[in-house]
């Protein structure tokens, strides 16, 4: 079954553009052109990605994106003329999936669209993925893959999409070094096309919402990239380096 796009610009010169090139690629489409239709376009349509503008009336594309992440996970790819970093850092902490500054290619969003949607295809329909633990626990810290849920001393982590792959990523490796771009190729995907300080703010947010009182922490090795630690252990984690 095609896709379903819920595209929200309120630019309808634009708009039109979109959804006449998004049909032709096959996908099917939900306008909107306020943040309040967004929202409730969401909860009726349960699109299976969202393209959202940043400057809408009323409502700005940052506070769409956050009031989405409280009651869906599907992928958000933000669309927007302002190029400074400190706006696409906030709409990635906000649970963005990507940024793409206009003007843009169609080929550069379609590619875009095809890498957030394979991420967020459950692992068990990835080709040649290994289906992971279910349950993982350390501490206080329970990983619920199968349900995609978090728990931290009895109370649920409300994370994101890529949070959540990327906690789950490093935990089933504790004690391994990765650089950005092995997480961007493990966590991501290797046709990523966005940019690489994603990691760095997918990290300082995940730490953030882990806390003080986590049993694991993600380390930053200087030059290196990352490493998840447990730190509820009597002897420390072995280092070991991830191969490319």
């Amino acid at each position: 079954m095609p896709k379903q796009v819920l595209l929200v610009e309120d630019d309808s010169g634009i708009r039109d553009t979109l959804r006449y090139n998004l049909v032709r690629e096959g996908y099917r489409v939900t306008e909107a052109s306020s943040g309040g239709d967004a929202l409730r376009l969401a909860r009726s349509e349960n699109p299976d990605i969202v393209l959202l503008d940043l400057m809408l009336p009323e409502m700005n594309g940052f506070e769409v994106c956050r009031l989405l992440r409280q009651e869906h996970t599907m992928p958000i790819i933000m669309l927007t003329a302002k190029d400074a970093e400190q706006d696409k850092l906030l709409g990635l902490g906000l649970g963005a999936d990507d940024y793409i500054t206009k003007p843009f290619s169609l080929q550069e969003l379609f590619a875009r669209m095809t890498a957030v949607l394979r991420r967020a295809e459950p692992a068990t329909r990835q080709k040649g993925a290994a289906p992971p633990k279910d349950l993982e626990e350390v501490g206080g810290l329970a990983v619920d893959r199968a349900a995609r849920r978090v728990r931290l001393h009895g109370q649920e982590l409300q994370l994101s999409r890529k949070e959540f792959d990327l906690l789950s990523f490093m935990l089933a490796r504790a004690g391994w070094v990765f650089s950005r771009e092995q997480l961007i190729q493990q966590v991501w995907d290797y046709n990523f096309v966005g940019d690489r300080k994603t990691v760095d703010v997918h990290i300082r947010w995940l730490r953030q919402k882990l806390g003080e009182d986590s049993p694991v922490t993600i380390a930053t090795v200087r030059g290196v990239g990352y490493r998840l630690d447990h730190v509820d252990e009597t002897q420390p984690v072995e280092a070991h380096h991830a191969v490319s």
